[in-house]
């Protein structure tokens, strides 16, 4: 089956968009700086482009990477992250982000039953992978926390999103 296929075009553009919107959920929760910040997109594209390459990965997760590899791709994401936190201040991002990723689980899960649980766990590892991949407090690198109480506490309301 088509995976693409069950879904409407604007739910396929949430569910690709769905990687940024963990990622954006961790940044906006606890600012890491601008190096944290370069530090954290690069993390949720390496998590991207490395789904995108594994072999017998989940289907669903297989498709959302490879519609990065598309220009329509990147640009529904995009339009979606706009859509949805534009003009929000920093604090209510991360709670926009979170509801989103509840949305977007609860129509996967309608969609494509078989493939939710690995999507919804890499996600899951998309979160915590950003969460780790600056130090929070740190000083040019130096010293801080690996993930902030700020970042676990939106760690666990992505966890409950995701059912």
């Amino acid at each position: 089956m088509d995976l693409r296929a069950a879904f409407s075009d604007e739910e396929w553009a949430r569910v690709v968009a769905a990687p940024m919107l963990a990622s954006m959920a961790i940044t906006a929760g606890e600012p890491s700086g601008l190096i944290g910040t370069i530090r954290e997109s690069f993390a949720v594209a390496a998590a991207i482009q490395k789904a995108g390459g594994t072999e017998g990965a989940n289907a669903l997760v297989e498709a959302v990477a490879g519609a990065y590899d598309t220009a329509e791709g990147r640009a529904s994401a995009r339009a979606v992250l706009q859509d949805d936190i534009k003009d929000r201040p920093r604090a209510e991002v991360a709670h926009v982000a979170v509801d989103a990723l509840a949305e977007i689980a609860r129509v996967v899960e309608a969609r494509a039953p078989a493939a939710a649980g690995g999507y919804k766990d890499w996600l899951r590892a998309i979160a915590q992978s950003v969460a780790e991949a600056a130090s929070e407090g740190a000083i040019l690198g130096i010293g801080g926390e690996r993930v902030s109480e700020g970042e676990r506490a939106t760690l666990a309301e992505i966890d409950r999103a995701l059912g």
